[in-house]
This record gives structure tokens, C-alpha cells and sequence, in this order.
């Protein structure tokens, strides 16, 4: 949890932030598992996300929820 904080930016956006974002995307929790998975650019500005291969399907799928569940 290095580029994420749960209420303030660091690296990356706050988790609350992420929530915010993709709170009316129906598709958002497959989105994140797979930018968790795979790594991202550009959504949230120039610094990209890196890929976390250490982290399986599953794993991924449970951490994306937890990121939308927060308010």
C-alpha cells in the first residue's frame, strides 16, 4: 500500500477517490481487479500504475470491492 492511501493522494489517488469515480459503473469492479492485475495509465494522470502479478484473480476481485465499498 505504497501509492495508495485510504483519504489522501500519494503516488496514486485515495482509495475514497477511486470509489467516487467508479461508484455508478456497473463494470468497475472488474475493471479494477484487472488495472490491480495488470497495472494502468492515464486514468488518473502521468505516473502509471504498475502491474501486480503476485495477485490472482481472486485476490484481485476481493481487493476491487473493498476499494468500492468505501465511502
Amino acid at each position: 500500500m505504497g501509492c495508495h492511501a485510504l483519504e489522501r493522494k500519494m503516488v496514486g489517488p485515495s482509495y475514497k477517490d477511486v470509489a467516487k469515480k467508479y461508484a455508478t459503473d456497473p463494470s468497475a469492479a472488474n475493471k479494477l481487479a484487472l488495472k490491480i492485475q495488470q497495472g494502468g495509465a492515464g486514468v488518473w494522470g502521468p505516473v502509471p500504475m504498475p502491474s501486480n502479478p503476485q495477485v490472482n484473480e481472486k485476490e484481485a476481485k476481493t481487493l476491487a470491492s473493498w476499494i468500492l465499498s468505501l465511502k
